[in-house]
């Protein structure tokens, strides 16, 4: 039997849309698996855009993450391959702008997607040794059932002017979902993305995060990389569009040092 209690649950959430957090959801995922763990993206964002850009068509989205949070299939049922050897995805469609109403009434509606993974263990299905929960772009019911349901969340932060605003706003957010449904959420990193370093704001907005949040920042930062961009428009992850541009390493060097910190929480 599947043994999801030694998944990793990690919800890649930024209430600030644009600063690449479907983007480091995918290319995780993938070098994740490129360096042997068997992976699973849920995507929770009714935009769709981590099945996209992982090349799972639309018309290939029979049952999806909709599905899964009102109770009418389980994971086993949404799940679909990618082009990625270890890499799986629970895909997205637009039926989830309804989700909000379709489980008003429930008074366990915060938990849905914890629940359905642990049916996803109790179904036998193969393990994941991690779980990434790509969210929507704001604070909202989908939200609320990542981050009740993640062991950590992973958020992207954009080099930019107003970054550490959005995450004095998230961490505001972590810290109510702790009070009220998840106290065992924690912090599992800040990664910097799209650093351009012909900008000075960008090295100015990587020394105040670091300054703000200290080694809760990643070492690795990923640069603001054309072929990370057009990627998605050809259905792949960057890794398999051009493995050897700056983009793609930085991910396999993010997916090694996360590895390195989990190695490092256990042996604590």
């Amino acid at each position: 039997m599947a043994d999801l209690s030694k998944a990793r649950i990690l919800a890649v959430a930024n209430q600030k849309g644009g600063v690449g957090k479907t983007t480091t959801a995918i290319n995780l995922g993938t070098a994740l698996a490129a360096i042997g763990e068997k992976v699973l993206i849920v995507d929770l964002d009714p935009q769709g855009n981590a099945s996209t850009g992982l090349g799972i068509d639309r018309k290939a989205r029979k049952r999806s993450t909709y599905d899964v949070l009102v109770g009418e299939a389980r994971f086993r049922q949404v799940i679909l391959p990618t082009a990625v050897p270890g890499l799986d995805i629970a895909p997205s469609t637009m039926d989830l702008l309804g989700v909000e109403v379709e489980i008003a009434s429930d008074k366990q509606r915060a938990y849905r997607l914890r629940d359905a993974l642990s049916q996803l263990q109790q179904d036998g299905d193969d393990p994941y040794s991690y779980v990434l929960v790509d969210c929507p772009p704001s604070f909202n019911i989908l939200t609320i059932n990542s981050l009740a349901a993640a062991q950590a969340i992973l958020v992207p932060l954009q080099c930019e002017f107003f970054a550490l605003e959005g995450l004095s706003q998230l961490l505001r957010t972590v810290d109510q979902v702790r009070a009220t449904l998840n106290p065992a959420l924690t912090i599992q990193g800040v990664v910097l993305t799209m650093f351009d370093a012909r900008n000075n704001l960008s090295g100015q907005v990587v020394a105040d995060v670091r300054q703000f949040m200290g080694d809760k920042v990643f070492d690795t930062i990923i640069p603001r990389n054309v072929r990370v961009s057009e990627a998605p428009s050809h259905g792949k992850p960057v890794l398999l569009y051009d493995l050897n541009c700056s983009g793609s390493q930085a991910y396999l060097k993010l997916a090694s040092e996360i590895i390195q910190r989990e190695r490092a929480l256990k042996a604590a």
